[in-house]
């Protein structure tokens, strides 16, 4: 990423085990899983479905009022310091990471929560863009974000995801498609548990922030993305060839003689997305202190697919603001259904 800086200067989160970022960090560091039985849905072994529910919403909240309950909360926090110290002439804009389209979701989804967007925030956003791509979504969106910044088509962007696995359409389907993770005889021990989320995260120039004051929490070093021809729900084998693309990417940022820390990741449980990751480690290790040691917070809060680039952010930022990360360089990635690969390198709060 060439150009003027990039920091990010807020964030904001609703997951499974916390509503908001810094009680969800909290909550992943310390080891909390939010898994609970579904209160009503049945796997075809007779047992309830294992979901990450966020607690706080009614079961009975559905579709798009249910993701913009979870999207609302983390858009408010991660625009709470331009409230009072907005200037009339920033330009901001919105980049959302969606679900890719699948059983249980509206057709409508993109226009529909474009709807609300508008309804809620006004003429707070300048200008939106939505990436609709599942997993990567969320990098998707932050690497075309970083880009106009840095370009300085933009002064500052909250870059989102939002999405959940709770429709009962939706959980039919992954049971279908042997993804619903079960220990019992009859399930699947290797899918995962779905789960639903919300992470946003303000980002700004670095000319902007010192403008507005603001504190930066972490720096984005340089964003990648790529596709995978060899997907899963396919006749192939996938041996990394799009996430190592979309990592090439991102690791020529790095600083001369630094190496990645931390790498958070939306590793579920799913053979795989490990596959995949390890051979894109053996082509790409040197760039690592130890590729090995990374976090996926699906074991806290579940499958959280478009939410978690945004999210892995707000980790890897406040493991730096907290001391609690392994250095100061964070690679965050993720790996869509369809194909897409993103992944992003921060330089946190770290000390060196």
């Amino acid at each position: 990423m060439t150009g003027e800086p990039v920091h990010v200067v807020a964030f904001g989160a609703s997951t499974a085990v916390g509503r908001d970022a810094w009680s969800s960090a909290a909550a992943v560091r310390a080891g909390i899983a939010g898994f609970t039985d579904h209160p009503y849905m049945i796997d075809t072994a007779g047992e309830p479905m294992r979901v990450a529910l966020a607690p706080w919403l009614d079961i009975g909240l559905s579709g798009l009022e249910r993701l913009s309950a979870l999207l609302f909360p983390a858009v408010d926090e991660a625009v709470d310091p331009l409230r009072s110290n907005r200037p009339s002439r920033l330009n901001l804009a919105l980049a959302l990471g969606l679900p890719n389209p699948r059983p249980g979701l509206s057709d409508d989804l993109r226009p529909e929560i474009s709807a609300r967007l508008t309804e809620r925030y006004g003429g707070l956003f300048g200008a939106a863009a939505v990436f609709p791509v599942g997993h990567a979504a969320g990098l998707f969106a932050l690497d075309a974000a970083c880009r106009k910044l840095s370009q300085g088509g933009l002064d500052a962007c909250v870059v989102a995801g939002v999405d959940s696995y709770l429709e009962p359409e939706t959980l039919e389907w992954l049971e279908s498609c042997e993804q619903l993770h079960g220990a019992g005889p009859l399930n699947n021990a290797w899918g995962f548990i779905p789960g639903e989320a919300a992470g946003a995260i303000l980002i700004a120039r670095a000319s902007v922030v010192e403008r507005l004051q603001l504190q930066p929490l972490s720096s984005l070093l340089g964003t990648g993305t790529a596709l995978e021809s060899k997907r899963i729900k396919t006749d192939t084998v996938c041996i990394g060839e799009g996430l190592t693309g979309a990592f090439r990417g991102t690791l020529s940022a790095l600083p001369q003689g630094s190496k990645v820390t931390d790498v958070y990741c939306d590793m579920n449980g799913e053979p795989y997305r490990a596959d995949e990751y390890g051979f894109t480690c053996l082509r790409t290790k040197a760039a690592f202190e130890a590729a090995s040691e990374f976090v996926a917070p699906a074991a806290n809060w579940g499958d959280v697919a478009a939410a978690g680039g945004p999210l892995h952010v707000v980790l890897s930022s406040i493991a730096g603001l907290k001391g609690y990360s392994r250095g100061e360089i964070a690679l965050v990635w993720a790996s869509s259904e369809d194909g897409g690969r993103a992944a992003a390198v921060l330089r946190t709060g770290a000390r060196g």
